[in-house]
């Protein structure tokens, strides 16, 4: 029990024990009263939670976009390799009827497939250095 669970707690014996004191007549204003007292902790915490979350929006705005390191775990990655070569089994049986020409055409494909994927989580992945477009106009 934190504090404010031991504040709310004797805030309610407080309401329980006017009660007993002050009798029937007082007891729907006690009650709402000490519903009151509740509505204020749960619309703080509320407060709280949004100011921090829109905090963290503001942050997320401010630095721009995210990088796709943030946003892709390594088991994302993990897991698009292992179940981009179980699936490369049955697609090489299916290209294979096609002999040789079908085998590597479905291979090329399974490659491209994991090249854009690694394309998309790291945006130099495939780039030559920091050289510049040759200027072909003159």
């Amino acid at each position: 029990m934190d504090a404010r669970d031991a504040e709310l707690k004797k805030e309610l014996d407080a309401t329980l024990h006017a009660r007993r004191e002050l009798g029937d007549e007082y007891e729907s204003a006690l009650v709402d009263s000490f519903l009151e007292k509740v509505d204020q902790r749960i619309d703080g915490a509320v407060d709280r939670r949004v100011r921090r979350q829109l905090a963290e929006q503001q942050m997320v705005v401010a630095r721009g976009a995210r990088s796709p390191q943030a946003t892709d775990s390594w088991g994302e990655r993990f897991g698009f390799g292992i179940v981009s070569l179980v699936l490369a089994i049955p697609l090489s049986a299916i290209g294979a009827t096609a002999h040789l020409p079908g085998l590597l055409i479905t291979w090329m494909g399974i490659v491209g497939v994991n090249v854009v994927q690694a394309m998309r989580v790291f945006p130099s992945f495939g780039r030559r250095g920091d050289k510049p477009e040759p200027d072909w106009e003159g």
